[in-house]
């Protein structure tokens, strides 16, 4: 192959990627780098990529081979690739499916005596009955079998290539195979679930038209896979204003099963309850809701993370994990499949006879449990590039921006002088920031804007001086829906958020999101954060996203760190002074 040194990868034999930014082709050679590897450190100049073996399992999971990610490689390289690389690709991709999980029915009494002891393959019946795993390298499932942590939920041997599985066995098992650096491919299908009737409407509830958008039928369609067991269970990852939950209609329509919705909150539940009697034949009564205020049960169930997790006592069970089964679930969705709380895991590796769906803007989970999701929800099925959605209008174009903000000197001494775990806190706090966002309420006084923040007596600080709404989590939900309409209706055009703005908010006219204090260094927030102004605006104007960051403090450190989330979707942040922008107003104004 011809290397050229106007390429703009540099591959490196520790699987490591340096991408540089300023080079022509580097939007492409970022998109086709995207689906296989991780990002890592995004400065400047020099963004790094690493290929890890969960980077390239979900790659495989979705049907790209080692050689083509050899070819992307190779295509966009300025220096011939080490020669370490091929072969461990190859190698960590031809883990994927080495060992696989079957159904297994046990032979009539009659064919006992038959020449093959190997098991039958047969279609998924509406039960679950007993599984195999099955490796067609004996040696290989030998040693796996041996390995204390896989041991214990290895039923009889068959034969060489196989072992008996319990049901119940087959979520911990294919997390102690990941674990070990083989996933299985789950091909033993699935239990059908209570039949479902439903159809998509043409025209709204609303009276206005309705289609499911080419790349979301084809999210749909890829997930389903006809029926086959070879779908039935994976993660979407579409950005933030894309649709996702119109992702998740469209595939209760494929399946017309009963369906439980897991989300982050009441107010996505009320969304998705929204969403679906609008676009959908299903009648009120047939989609409930399961959650701290309402406990109702029907074919198709919306419940929130926190009441499933909640429990009175530390020490004893979860009580609503019953609702798992409640009804004879056919589907169940994970909606911000990244916030799945820990203990859904647990339940989740029980119920791996039903269909799986996980919706999610970012794979990054800040606990670092990303092979759980792969081994228990299942790999990524499809995923877009922001960028892509964005130049056909689907999402709006954004303009990201970083103000650095200077702290008043007394501030300054006591930030100084602070213990390390209050640092963060007191650069969050910054008075100074107000007066940006004084300038920036000025700016875009005819847009709808969105202020959100993490601490409470800075949210405070701000409603006071501008006379803005403020929804905290203490906020009753009958007023919180109430502003969130004014603000759809214009009648209020501005609103400050804490954390619960982060998730599931539909404020499609939002266009200008101040961030005066995010959460560390975290990723997903800012994909959150972020998908607040990107439904697609009717004008087609560009949405505004300003983070407010404390000059040389922690909080600058952290701020860096997520923009790892807005280089991973092609976005560059600009770099802008608070002094200079104050400025600036005052000589204009």
């Amino acid at each position: 192959m011809h290397y050229d040194a106007s390429n703009p990868l540099i591959v490196q034999s520790d699987s490591s990627i340096l991408v540089e930014v300023d080079n022509p082709r580097y939007a492409e050679a970022r998109d086709a780098l995207a689906p296989f590897a991780e990002l890592e450190k995004s400065p400047e100049h020099i963004h790094t990529y690493r290929l890890t073996p969960l980077s390239l399992w979900n790659a495989a999971a979705a049907g790209m081979s080692a050689q083509a990610m050899l070819d992307v490689l190779g295509r966009y390289s300025k220096f011939p690739l080490p020669a370490n690389l091929a072969a461990d690709i190859h190698e960590l991709v031809g883990r994927y499916g080495r060992v696989k999980l079957e159904r297994f029915t046990p032979p009539r009494e009659d064919q006992r005596n038959a020449s093959s002891p190997a098991a039958e393959e047969t279609p998924a019946p509406s039960g679950m009955s007993a599984l195999r795993l099955v490796c067609e390298d004996a040696p290989l499932l030998e040693e796996l079998a041996r390995q204390p942590r896989l041991r214990e939920y290895l039923g009889k041997r068959l034969d060489r290539n196989s072992f008996l599985i319990e049901p119940g066995h087959r979520g911990v098992l294919k997390q102690a195979l990941i674990a070990l650096g083989y996933p299985a491919e789950d091909l033993a299908g699935y239990t059908e679930g209570a039949p479902l009737p439903m159809k998509l409407r043409s025209l709204t509830r609303s009276g206005l038209p309705f289609h499911v958008r080419d790349y979301q039928r084809d999210a749909a369609d890829i997930f389903y896979a006809g029926g086959d067991v070879r779908g039935g269970s994976g993660v979407i990852v579409l950005p933030c204003g894309a649709g996702k939950t119109i992702v998740g209609i469209a595939v209760m329509a494929l399946m017309q099963r009963s369906t439980l919705v897991l989300t982050t909150g009441i107010t996505a539940v009320k969304q998705w309850r929204r969403e679906i009697l609008e676009r959908t034949d299903l009648t009120e009564e047939q989609v409930a809701e399961y959650t701290g205020e309402i406990k109702d049960i029907g074919p198709v169930t919306l419940a929130t993370y926190q009441i499933l997790t909640y429990r009175p006592d530390k020490s004893e069970e979860f009580p609503h994990f019953q609702l798992f089964d409640q009804r004879d679930w056919g589907l169940i969705i994970y909606d911000e499949v990244h916030l799945l709380p820990a203990p859904v895991f647990r339940v989740t590796a029980q119920i791996q006879a039903r269909r799986r769906l996980g919706l999610t803007a970012t794979l990054v989970r800040e606990d670092g449990r990303e092979a759980d999701v792969f081994s228990l929800i299942g790999p990524k099925k499809y995923d877009v590039p922001w960028r892509e959605l964005e130049s056909k209008g689907w999402i709006a174009e954004a303009a990201c921006a970083e103000i650095r903000v200077a702290m008043p000197e007394p501030l300054r001494m006591e930030y100084a002088v602070a213990e390390w775990r209050n640092k963060y806190r007191i650069a969050s706090e910054n008075p100074a920031k107000d007066d940006i966002v004084a300038c920036l309420l000025d700016r875009y006084s005819d847009r709808r804007v969105l202020i959100i923040g993490q601490y409470l007596k800075q949210l405070r600080q701000l409603r006071k001086r501008f006379n803005i709404p403020l929804i905290t989590g203490q906020t009753s939900n009958s007023e919180r829906e109430d502003l969130y309409d004014k603000f759809r209706k214009g009648e209020v055009r501005s609103l400050i958020l804490s954390k619960v703005g982060n998730f599931a908010l539909d404020l499609p006219d939002a266009n200008v999101l101040i961030q005066v204090s995010g959460t560390f260094g975290s990723r997903q927030e800012e994909a959150q954060r972020l998908g607040r102004i990107l439904r697609p605006k009717s004008g087609g104007e560009t949405a505004h996203f300003y983070t407010l960051v404390s000059r040389d403090t922690r909080e600058q450190d952290f701020a860096h760190h997520r923009q790892l989330f807005l280089t991973e979707q092609g976005y560059s942040y600009r770099i802008l002074d608070g002094a200079e922008m104050l400025e600036q107003a005052r000589a204009a104004g």
